[in-house]
């Protein structure tokens, strides 16, 4: 016991700061882009032809996060005349319209949140993880917030084991045809009221796998959907992010 408590007392603590103090990321991370809605439609139409997601639509310059899966091809495209990617990871949604981005802000969260889950939750969330049929990586990431750097937990936010424990469901994976019944029947033995998270491009929109017969790729399709997250896969902080400002 005495060399666990010395351990403690060297390593000390462990837990980020956030959100009482930023994070800056690695360079090279993608977050929320930076659109030119000034460029020669030319240059937009060359990055669209590029994008492997369709995520982009060429006579409104805008990008649809949704679909999006941030591999950056498009900021190649004449050193990044129409977009550029920043380092902002805060990219969670109310709705799906909200993810077809223009370059202007998002909606902010808390504004869309719906104020009777604040009342009935208070300041404890439990949720359910659903990998309906994704590749693991939204999972993974997802699991990382578990861990004593983000620390979850301090948060009042958990996920659990059972549905019938769980305020709601937290989805990722494009929802393949074999999946879409154990997702239902898990959404249908959570109790009322209860809310949805749309977690990774796959789950919003289908990510790579998009236009398959295979797949649902559209989660709104099956179950009102709440909260979405973008990202192949999004990152931790910008799951954590998400449920901070619209739960908490």
């Amino acid at each position: 016991m005495l060399k666990i408590i010395r351990n403690r007392f060297e390593q000390g603590c462990k837990t980020s700061q956030y959100p009482k103090e930023s994070i800056n990321l690695y360079k090279r991370y993608r977050g929320l882009p930076k659109i030119n809605s000034e460029c020669d439609p030319a240059t937009v139409r060359q990055c669209a032809a590029i994008c492997p997601q369709d995520a982009i639509l060429c006579e409104e310059h805008k990008i649809d996060l949704g679909k999006c899966t941030f591999c950056g091809r498009c900021e190649n495209v004449e050193a990044g005349a129409f977009v550029t990617f920043s380092q902002d990871f805060g990219m969670g949604t109310a709705t799906r319209e909200a993810l077809v981005f223009s370059g202007d802000a998002l909606p902010a969260l808390a504004e869309h949140a719906k104020q009777h889950f604040k009342k009935l939750f208070g300041r404890s969330l439990q949720l359910r993880q659903v990998s309906a049929g994704g590749c693991n990586a939204c999972e993974a990431d997802t699991n990382v917030l578990n861990t004593p750097f983000f620390d979850l937990s301090r948060f009042g936010i958990d996920f659990v084991a059972s549905p019938r424990h769980a305020d709601g469901i937290h989805v990722t994976g494009p929802i393949s045809k074999n999946m879409k019944t154990a997702l239902i029947a898990t959404y249908d033995a959570v109790p009322a009221p209860k809310v949805v998270i749309a977690s990774g491009a796959c789950a919003i929109s289908g990510g790579p796998f998009y236009g398959s017969p295979e797949i649902v790729g559209d989660l709104g399709a099956i179950v009102p959907v709440d909260l979405y997250i973008p990202g192949c896969p999004p990152h931790p902080l910008t799951t954590l992010h998400a449920l901070l400002q619209f739960f908490k």
